[in-house]
């Protein structure tokens, strides 16, 4: 397990407690960054199925590989609720420092910073670095006409 907590994997398993949690209020659809052994829903796109190149629609989970395309991970969740088609839930490191933070989970999502640090998939451990969880929802342009009594 200490590869989990080193420069050598950028993958790393959700916390079952934590995605039931919001499972319960969100009915997730797909996973959209899973391995068959750690998928959390029926549907996933794994690594071979690139989930990066799919479309996103519904209800969608997503822990994304940490390294380097973490990134256009981040980009494809805000596009896909910008664009209407999908609620995208993402458990994230809380790297506010990063480019990606500024460009879309400030201006995009709603974020909830996770108090501690997460013990993922089963480790001996705690992470090393803090956690949030950000929800990418769809934006309609068109505003709600007020009712008149």
């Amino acid at each position: 397990m200490s590869v989990h907590f080193s420069s050598k994997t950028c993958e790393w398993s959700t916390p079952q407690d934590l995605f039931n949690d919001l499972n319960s209020v969100f009915e997730f659809r797909t996973d959209l960054c899973a391995t068959p052994e750690n998928a959390k829903c029926e549907d996933y796109f794994t690594k071979r199925d690139n989930g990066l190149a799919r479309l996103w629609s519904g209800s969608c989970w997503l822990n994304p590989p940490y390294g380097r395309e973490i990134g256009a991970w981040v980009r494809k969740a805000a596009e896909s609720a910008i664009d209407g088609w999908a609620t995208v839930v993402c458990l994230l490191p809380a790297r506010t420092d990063t480019a990606w933070w500024h460009d879309y989970v400030i201006p995009f999502g709603e974020i909830t910073f996770l108090r501690g640090r997460l013990r993922f998939g089963g480790a001996k451990n705690s992470a090393p670095f803090p956690s949030a969880i950000v929800v990418f929802r769809p934006r309609w342009t068109q505003p709600q006409k007020a009712r008149r009594g």
